[in-house]
């Protein structure tokens, strides 16, 4: 998918953004907030208590990701996952205390696991102090007033956003040999929790990227909040007329993990014609609906989960030809999250293609 391939597509809606999202680069430039954002570094996944052993045993078996680190503080029992090269996956249950993203838990299926989401997607930052002082007299707020202390670094976190319910974090790494969340009051835990044995983990690699559903109306709001707050740009959107659906994708750099939004064109009716994705907002509430990791060999790959018991909402979509192929799962019993495999091809020069984007769009409709 190349930028001139949507020109007719583009709406009202999707001229102001192509002309409000470089003000809001400019914005961050005259501020001094450029430089001060880096990649991603992990996302954090909150989960019912009774489900984060099943839920990290999962994604232990079902990613490249290993358990390098668990502990246990006043906040919560935490497992971290990592691979070579990618964001690291902070499966955490609180054991107590305000639950700040509760009041974007309580559509009705989202209910039934009312602490359980993806919660916050953490970035790098060089200078976590002039980063949040800056921000604050922007009218951002934070989750603490200061930086929490960790026994390596610094970390912060937004205010869950009125749009997508997600919150961003922020860690300044002290030291280049220990990368550790374990909050200075941590008990480390052992023995760490192992990698199941299996013959198609090696060929599952780093986070790709992250898809939030919002709501049509507030689509352009969410994406310019998200500009606002680190160093991505908005790259392109795919409109899916059919399904009422727009995928949009905002990028730092192209080999970095890519923050996508998928929203209604129009806003929710509460009927069939409003489409697969504000009907999983009615039904999850606005939220990140999946995650993706980049895959090599994803046809014997995928061939291998499905014999290791893997259930997916469609069959592999794309072909080497076309330079992309995708599937989705069906989404975690106990993170609510689907998991996307991706592969692309060659000298592919894109991100999805249109017709992937309706397939994986129509699938979702199946949850």
């Amino acid at each position: 998918m190349v930028k001139n391939e949507i020109a007719e597509d583009l709406s009202e809606q999707e001229t102001e953004l192509l002309s409000r999202a470089p003000e809001v680069l400019d914005a961050q430039r005259s501020a001094g907030l450029e430089g001060l954002v880096g990649g991603l570094d992990a996302v954090i996944i909150n989960i019912e208590w009774d489900r984060l052993l099943p839920a990290t045993r999962e994604l232990l078996r079902y990613t490249g990701h290993t358990c390098d680190e668990a502990f246990y503080d006043p906040a919560a029992s935490t497992f971290i996952l990592s691979c070579a090269g990618s964001a690291s996956l902070i499966l955490r249950s609180r054991n107590s205390g305000y639950n700040p993203f509760e009041r974007f838990n309580t559509a009705p299926v989202a209910g039934t696991l009312p602490n359980t989401r993806l919660e916050t997607l953490v970035f790098t930052t060089p200078d976590i102090r002039e980063y949040v002082a800056i921000q604050k007299e922007r009218g951002v707020a934070f989750l603490t007033d200061t930086p929490v202390k960790l026994r390596h670094g610094l970390f912060i976190q937004t205010l869950p956003s009125q749009f997508t319910g997600n919150s961003l974090g922020f860690v300044e790494w002290h030291g280049d040999d220990h990368r550790s969340y374990l909050p200075a009051s941590g008990i480390t835990e052992e023995p760490l929790l192992p990698k199941p044995p299996s013959g198609f983990q090696t060929s599952i690699l780093v986070l790709d990227h992250a898809a939030t559903r919002v709501r049509a109306q507030e689509r352009n709001a969410a994406i310019l909040e998200f500009l606002q707050l680190t160093n991505y740009h908005y790259d392109f959107a795919v409109y899916v007329k059919s399904l009422n659906s727009i995928t949009s994708v905002a990028r730092r750099t192209k080999d970095d993990f890519a923050m996508v939004f998928t929203s209604g064109i129009m806003p929710d009716t509460g009927d069939g014609a409003s489409g697969p994705t504000e009907k999983f907002i009615r039904n999850y509430g606005t939220r990140v609906h999946h995650i993706a990791f980049r895959t090599e060999r994803i046809v014997e790959t995928v061939a291998a989960l499905k014999d290791d018991g893997m259930e997916f909402l469609l069959d592999l979509v794309g072909s080497p030809q076309e330079g992309l192929m995708q599937i989705f799962t069906v989404p975690s019993p106990h993170t609510m999250i689907v998991t996307e495999y991706i592969q692309r091809y060659g000298d592919f020069d894109g991100f999805f293609t249109r017709s992937n984007v309706e397939k994986l769009t129509h699938a979702t409709g199946r949850q």
